[in-house]
C-alpha cells in the first residue's frame, strides 16, 4: 500500500462560476488558472502521482505547454489513471477536502463524487469529498483564493 498527499490553490476572480471536481458550479467568482483551474482534481492528481512516486502535476502537464491551456482537468486525471494502470497500480480510495468560503458545494457533492469515481474507475463508496471554510481566516476566508487537499491510497497489482 502507498499513500499520497496533494494540495492545490488558485486565486479567485469575479466571474460566473468554476469547475470543481469536474462539475461546473455557478458562483460570483471564477478561478484564475492556465487550465480550467479545477483545484479538486489538481489536488487529486498530485496525491495519486505522489503515492506512486511519479512526480507532480506541473512536471507531467507543464503550464508552458500550449496544449494544457484551458484543458479540462478530467482529461488530465484520465491520463494519470492510465499512467498508474500502466505501472500496475490500483486505486483503493481517495479523500478530498475543498477549503473555500465560496462557492458552497454541498448540493453538488454527490455529482462530484460520481464524476470522480467514474474517472478513477472505482466505486463511489471509495471516494470521499467534503468542504470546509476557514471562518474568514486566510486567503480562502477573505475570498481571495480557493484551496483543496487530497489523500490517495493505492496498491501495486500483481
Amino acid at each position: 500500500m502507498r499513500v499520497g498527499f496533494g494540495y492545490d490553490a488558485h486565486k479567485l476572480i469575479p466571474g460566473k462560476g468554476m469547475v470543481l471536481g469536474g462539475i461546473f458550479i455557478e458562483s460570483e467568482f471564477s478561478i484564475e488558472a492556465y487550465s480550467d483551474g479545477d483545484v479538486i482534481i489538481h489536488a487529486l492528481i498530485d496525491s495519486l502521482l505522489g503515492a506512486a512516486a511519479l512526480g507532480d502535476i506541473g512536471g507531467l502537464f507543464p503550464s508552458e505547454d500550449p496544449k494544457n491551456e484551458e484543458v479540462s482537468s478530467r482529461l488530465l486525471l484520465n491520463e494519470v489513471v492510465s499512467l498508474l494502470s500502466s505501472k500496475h497500480y490500483e486505486i483503493i480510495n481517495v479523500d478530498i477536502t475543498l477549503i473555500a468560503e465560496e462557492p458552497k458545494i454541498r448540493e453538488q457533492i454527490d455529482l462530484i463524487i460520481e464524476c470522480i469515481s467514474k474517472d478513477l474507475k472505482i466505486e463511489k463508496e471509495y471516494v470521499s469529498c467534503k468542504a470546509t471554510t476557514t471562518d474568514g481566516l486566510g486567503f480562502e476566508g477573505t475570498k481571495k483564493g480557493i484551496a483543496c487537499q487530497a489523500v490517495s491510497l493505492i496498491k501495486k497489482s500483481l
